[in-house]
């Protein structure tokens, strides 16, 4: 483990591909492509096919239209996402860092790390159920070989982003074409599908899947991990390029979401046509689907290709789910670890409650497990969200590709309702709880953590609201930006310099004859502040007056020889009285002295001469630090 200085994301692969290479169509789109399919695959983990499944079975084709709207919600907030990495470069976690103060960052990274526990957990349970449905494996073993799949992303990382992008993007097609069999073999009513696009009332239950499907679909580590993965492709820094770069992203965004939406489309399709439409609503689980496709459809092959695809979606989840945690951990904390410990770790806080509730309850609890982690991520949503809104709107970061109103209208709204079923949600379970008889510990825990969250996106929303109005006042505090039409400055004819006979005043000297010309007169002060010149002012005749004379001379002489113009010019008893009163005597341009830099106590020891003579005077003062 090791501290990250890096400012970039993904500092391995950061810039790694050049789209400013001169070629043209389809291979200058080709150089954009590849990060929105990384983040598709989140989109059809098993943590979708158990929402879908559940959704498709109770309800039929009821919740298609919760399916297409939480792509179109999808769609919106990774193109915000891929915004702030492109024109920003910073991914979303760097840019909570930079704005938000430290305990609320840490709380924003522990939710993230939950977010990716949960959709890891996910992954590990249908990578368990999809060796089991194909092998006949144990849940319980399935879940231990999982451990090893982590190396399977290390290797793939030696052969570049394009490689593992290539590798990703077979499986998405892998888990496409099976289901793509599946419908053609399922035979779905088109009109009743098509009816399932009007929106409608939802139950209780129907919500809690509902919300889970929102959950799978608009995932929080998808934001992190997006907004890094634009930043591996290099290029120029002129809004020609950074207007390209964000044109090629949204497509390259809208052909892999829409691809994940068929895939969760066709699970909700299939689970409606096979097991709602026959009356076996029952089918919550994902291995009762398996047995009963092959007896209702008619072929064996279609139990095959469900597991297959099953492992594909798994397999291509984990991969993207490593790299988001890398992200989070490096954005927030500036810490990077080995990435097969940082695997190892997210893999085993997935496994634990995975082997917990498989050896505690058995294996029918397995697909409530993969809901609830779905849920669990919903309620992360907001916190990512709305940052990222925050982010794209600001005008002084992102300049003249901050989003638009219609853009942050549409963004907003979208916030607002993740809240609003989020709360609503929440606010359910709270109820049952206090109905029931007894769970004391939560009687009491529920509203601590309620009050911690409510401060949490409270200030999460607001902060940078008035973080805007604060920089709107500082900026009316100033006076009209100027013109900078009339740059001259007029020629300095006497230069003054305080010297104090140490081995400082040649620097002072140095940087005073850089000023000038060789027409230039220059003024050399010196203030004598023995108990006779305080007495008798410049009466005084002792000893150290008269060397203070000789040695002022002395640098005259020398200076002289060179060819420049001296004037010399001695003060008595008090240093900055004396200092502004020959400087204006002798009408000098400017004054140079040097500064000690003395601090606290040593003010008042030695005197503040700098700050008082400054203000005394009308003309520039040029400090150097001796």
């Amino acid at each position: 483990m090791k501290v990250q200085h890096t400012e970039t994301s993904l500092s391995e692969v950061h810039a790694s591909v050049d789209t400013t290479l001169p070629v043209k169509g389809w291979r200058r789109i080709l150089a954009y492509a590849g990060p929105a399919y990384l983040v598709s695959v989140g989109y059809m983990d098993p943590g979708n096919w158990a929402t879908d499944l559940q959704g498709g079975a109770k309800f039929g084709y009821q919740l298609i239209w919760v399916l297409l709207m939480s792509n179109l919600m999808a769609l919106l907030l990774q193109s915000l996402s891929a915004r702030l990495g492109i024109v920003r470069r910073r991914d979303l976690a760097q840019a909570n860092r930079e704005s938000y103060p430290p305990f609320v960052n840490f709380c924003l990274y522990i939710l993230a790390e939950i977010a990716i526990a949960a959709c890891d957990l996910a992954e590990v349970l249908g990578m368990a159920l999809g060796i089991y449905l194909l092998t006949g494996l144990p849940l319980i073993y399935g879940v231990g070989i999982t451990v090893f799949d982590t190396l399977l992303l290390l290797w793939l990382q030696n052969y570049g982003i394009r490689k593992l992008e290539a590798f990703i993007i077979t499986l998405v097609v892998v888990i496409g074409s099976s289901f793509l069999i599946e419908i053609f073999l399922a035979k779905p009513s088109l009109p009743e599908v098509a009816s399932g696009f009007i929106p409608t009332a939802l139950s209780n239950e129907a919500l809690y899947i509902a919300v889970g499907i929102i959950g799978a679909t608009v995932m929080p580590h998808n934001l992190y991990l997006h907004s890094a993965l634009v930043q591996t492709r290099k290029i120029g820094t002129d809004k020609e390029s950074i207007r390209r770069a964000l044109k090629f992203n949204f497509i390259d965004s809208t052909i892999a979401l829409n691809a994940a939406f068929f895939v969760n489309a066709a699970i909700l399709v299939l689970a409606a046509t096979v097991f709602f439409k026959t009356g076996n609503t029952q089918v919550a689980k994902i291995e009762d689907a398996h047995q009963l496709l092959s007896p209702l459809l008619g072929t064996k092959l279609a139990p095959i290709l469900f597991a297959v695809a099953l492992i594909a979606a798994g397999q291509s989840s984990t991969i993207t789910g490593t790299l988001a945690g890398q992200i989070v951990m490096e954005g927030y904390l500036h810490i990077r670890i080995n990435p097969l410990l940082r695997r190892l770790l997210t893999r085993l806080i997935a496994i634990i409650p995975a082997v917990l509730v498989i050896l505690i309850y058995g294996d029918e609890k397995v697909d409530t497990l993969l809901v609830f982690s779905q849920v669990i991520l919903s309620l992360q949503l907001g916190f990512a969200v709305i940052p990222l809104i925050h982010f794209v709107s600001d005008k002084q970061s992102m300049g003249e590709f901050a989003i638009g109103t219609w853009t942050k209208i549409a963004a907003w709204c979208i916030a607002g309702i993740l809240v609003f079923l989020n709360v609503q949600l929440v606010v359910e379970e709270i109820m049952s709880v206090y109905s029931s008889e007894g769970n004391l510990f939560w009687k009491i825990a529920i509203p601590v953590v309620a009050l911690l969250f409510a401060w949490l996106f409270i200030t999460m929303t607001f902060l940078p609201l008035l973080k805007k109005q604060i920089r709107k006042d500082n900026a009316k505090l100033h006076s009209p930006v100027p013109t900078l039409q009339n740059l001259q400055v007029p020629a300095i004819s006497r230069i003054a310099v305080a010297l104090d006979f140490s081995l400082n005043d040649e620097k002072l000297l140095a940087y005073a004859l850089q000023q000038g010309r060789k027409d230039t007169t220059y003024i050399l002060l010196h203030i004598v502040e023995t108990a006779p010149a305080r007495l008798l002012g410049d009466s005084s005749d002792d000893e150290e007056t008269r060397n203070d004379r000789q040695r002022l001379q002395h640098y005259a002489d020398i200076l002289q020889k060179q060819g420049y113009t001296i004037h010399t010019e001695l003060g008595f008893n008090n240093r900055t009285r004396e200092i502004v009163r020959l400087v204006k005597e002798t009408n000098a341009g400017l004054l140079i002295m040097g500064a000690h830099r003395h601090k606290g106590l040593k003010d008042y020891v030695f005197g503040e001469t700098i700050e008082t003579v400054r203000h005394e005077l009308d003309i520039p003062v040029f400090i150097v630090n001796v």
